[in-house]
């Protein structure tokens, strides 16, 4: 049995279907990268996943759960399915420590101990151990990634969500986030990431997914649908990007 199984999910916004019919198995170790055009579906289906939107058909299940039942508990879903956007969402208010306790001590029910010793020790692999007391506001757009891939790992998921997390960040700090990621992934963290990066794409990913108006339009390994994709319409978006 995958991690992970969507079957058929579909969301839309009134009349305008953002995700139709998405199938897709995610098995524990994978890195599945969501590739596609502005609009074609990557950010909402990492949405849905972390039941951030409500789907309107088709189920989400989890290590044999389905998380998409409306019964379903959705604070323990998100302990189990993390997630980091494109824009950061530190609470400006905490410090970055208190920032990476807040769900596991609130949330998760963890020893206030235990969760600052687990974040202190995934701050120090990042290179923030000397940001623990810092504000959000005090720290560059590179560390302030880092720090909510922390914030994000602190609750120990069984999956990770990454939306575009290099988007909004200047050039020259894309590179120290990415090898984060990198290092998450060598180390056997299953996660599904939404990414402009080809380049990193092709080395990290065990399987791409091109999506296209909603649809998971071809999927396969990195060399495949990167270097020789089936389809025509895979084909102008790599020629656009690469």
């Amino acid at each position: 049995m995958s991690l992970l199984e969507v079957r058929g999910l579909r969301k839309a916004y009134g009349d305008k279907v953002v995700l139709d019919g998405i199938d897709l198995d995610v098995d524990r170790h994978d890195v599945i990268c969501l590739i596609g055009s502005s609009g074609s579906g990557k950010s909402t289906l990492l949405r849905c996943l972390n039941l951030l939107e409500e789907i309107q058909d088709g189920t989400i299940v989890l290590d044999g759960e389905e998380i998409s039942d409306p019964r379903v508990d959705v604070r323990a879903v998100r302990r189990r399915v993390g997630m980091v956007f494109q824009a950061y969402n530190l609470f400006p208010h905490l410090s970055v420590l208190a920032n990476c306790t807040l769900a596991p001590v609130r949330v998760g029910g963890v020893p206030k101990a235990e969760a600052e010793e687990r974040a202190q020790a995934l701050l120090a692999r990042f290179g923030l151990a000397d940001k623990a007391t810092a504000h959000p506001d005090q720290l560059s757009g590179g560390q302030q990634q880092r720090a909510a891939l922390v914030r994000a790992l602190c609750t120990q998921p069984d999956v990770l969500l990454l939306d575009e997390i290099t988007a909004a960040l200047d050039p020259e700090l894309v590179g120290e986030v990415l090898e984060i990621v990198r290092a998450e992934a060598e180390a056997g963290m299953t996660m599904i990431l939404a990414t402009h990066e080809m380049g990193f794409a092709r080395e990290v990913a065990s399987r791409v997914c091109f999506l296209h108006e909603g649809r998971i339009l071809e999927q396969g390994p990195p060399e495949q649908v990167l270097g020789d994709p089936r389809e025509e319409r895979t084909r102008q978006f790599l020629r656009r990007v690469l």
